[in-house]
């Protein structure tokens, strides 16, 4: 089960029963099942709390994923801070919906197990992002 919740932010304004169809098509092209996955919308405020008490990381992210899956069952909490991915968008010269829908598939690749820190994974996960993308 997908579930989506705000903390200071209002909701974007995206259908989430075609988001949650979505991102289970994605997990399954990565041979995996969706099980309780929480998606909250924030601001950078919150998101950079969360980044400091769990991370010890100082710094604005636009997206942070607790990853509590099992095998082939994706679980997790995943943080979004829309005021990041309002601003990635617009330095990055994309639509505010279409950065919204990458960082939301980021998520759950990220709980499919792709990273993107180490040498060339980045690339593997942009690769990962722009199939997700197609399927929407």
């Amino acid at each position: 089960m997908i579930s989506f919740e705000t903390k200071n932010v209002e909701m974007p304004l995206i259908d989430l029963s075609r988001v949650s169809r979505w991102l289970e098509e994605v997990a399954v092209t990565h041979d995996r099942h969706v099980g309780n996955i929480n998606y909250l919308f924030c601001d950078d405020e919150e998101i950079l709390r969360v980044n400091r008490e769990f991370l010890q990381h100082d710094y604005f992210t636009d997206i942070i994923t607790f990853d509590y899956s099992y095998r082939d069952k994706i679980a997790g909490d995943i943080f979004i801070s829309l005021d990041t991915v309002r601003s990635n968008a617009e330095e990055l010269g994309v639509g505010y919906d279409d950065e919204l829908r990458r960082v939301i598939a980021h998520g759950v690749l990220h709980l499919c197990g792709i990273d993107d820190k180490g040498p060339g994974e980045r690339e593997i996960m942009e690769n990962a992002e722009n199939e997700a993308l197609k399927i929407f």
